[in-house]
């Protein structure tokens, strides 16, 4: 399987468990995973699993009004003539088992306090719930300042042979120290994800590398 279908798998997998924890059920076929209403903030209504995706058959999958959106895991669909936007470009990125950087330890969050805490350092607010963590298949990890604050953190999801990061952040420290940390907690399993901008090039600098081009299209 090619790094672009590892990391699409792995993160429609994640999508689907963020939205059973806000009481959404998914549906996942060859063709991809989506939910009929509307996901939660920052999370698309839809993942494409393979090229060539028929636009108007997985739009017919989704609530496809104003605030839609879809991860076209390929780059491959034009939802244009649909009245979606490319709201940003990416690239799904992979590292394959092999020594961690050394790291400051990330520290796995345990409690519905400790997330409430690290979802106002995320930013993310009600959209962590505490099922999450009680998912084996969720790891959610932080990085602590001297005075106890979260100065960082990622979210890991398993799936298959390869673990999935998102929702890497950093307030203080370097990046790269936050994605170094997600290496040394998981040696010699192959990781997969996603990243843009100014965020691709810390996970770069840890050892992944680019598998191909994604967008995610809006409707506004």
């Amino acid at each position: 399987m090619s790094g672009a279908r590892m990391g699409a798998r792995n993160n429609a997998e994640w999508c689907d468990i963020v939205c059973a924890s806000h009481g959404l059920t998914g549906r996942v076929d060859p063709d991809a995973w989506s939910v009929p209403r509307r996901s939660p903030p920052w999370y698309p209504d839809a993942v494409t699993l393979r090229p060539g995706v028929a636009a108007d058959t997985l739009l017919d999958r989704i609530d496809a009004g104003p605030g839609a959106s879809v991860k076209d895991s390929f780059a491959d669909l034009d939802l244009g003539p649909y009245g979606f936007r490319v709201l940003f470009a990416a690239e799904w990125i992979h590292r394959p088992p092999s020594a961690a950087p050394a790291a400051a330890p990330l520290t796995p969050v345990t409690s519905a306090q400790e997330l409430t805490t690290w979802a106002a350092a995320h930013g993310g607010g009600e959209l962590f719930r505490p099922p999450l963590l009680a998912d084996p298949r969720v790891t959610v990890l932080a990085r602590h300042a001297a005075d106890g604050s979260v100065a960082g953190g990622a979210v890991l999801n398993r799936s298959g042979t390869e673990t999935g990061v998102s929702n890497v952040f950093a307030t203080g420290v370097d990046l790269a120290e936050i994605w170094a940390g997600v290496c040394a907690a998981r040696p010699g399993v192959p990781l997969v994800g996603y990243e843009s901008g100014p965020d691709l090039d810390p996970a770069l600098r840890v050892g992944f590398t680019r598998t191909g081009p994604l967008r995610i299209w809006l409707r506004d």
